[in-house]
């Protein structure tokens, strides 16, 4: 277990109830004790289907304790409205960064590692390696 600042993660789907339940799968699999800050960011602002930079944005904000912000999304527009805000370059936290990893299997990764003290590369390159998991 880490002592000082964990990566905070946010995970973005399209869908706030399957946000939702990655960010709790992925919590509840790191193991318990100091457990990375996790927040999810699905769907729209008013419960629909679709992305939010605003909600984004404020998920963001509360997962950073100042040593990056990793970010993983589910699908194409979810990346483009990320990637909007990071060029924005004042919409986000210091150090935050979108990572290419598959949404379920890389986010159980990143916050496994994060809770671990792994630092944001660190976390990046875990959920990242989750792209060559096999299941059979």
């Amino acid at each position: 277990m880490a002592d000082g600042p964990l990566v905070g993660i946010v995970l973005v789907s399209h869908s706030g109830p399957v946000a939702e339940a990655v960010a709790a799968l992925a919590t509840g699999l790191a193991g318990g004790g100091n457990t990375a800050p996790v927040a999810a960011a699905g769907g729209t602002a008013d419960g629909g289907l679709g992305t939010s930079a605003e909600l984004i944005s404020a998920a963001a904000s509360r997962v950073d304790d100042g040593a990056g912000v990793a970010v993983l999304t589910d699908l194409g527009s979810a990346v483009l409205t990320v990637k909007a805000l990071i060029a924005e370059g004042d919409e986000l936290p210091d150090g935050t960064r979108l990572v290419d990893a598959p949404f379920v299997e890389g986010a159980v990764a990143a916050v496994v590692s994060a809770s671990a003290g792994a630092d944001l590369a660190s976390v990046e390159a875990a959920a990242t390696e989750a792209y060559t998991y096999r299941k059979v």
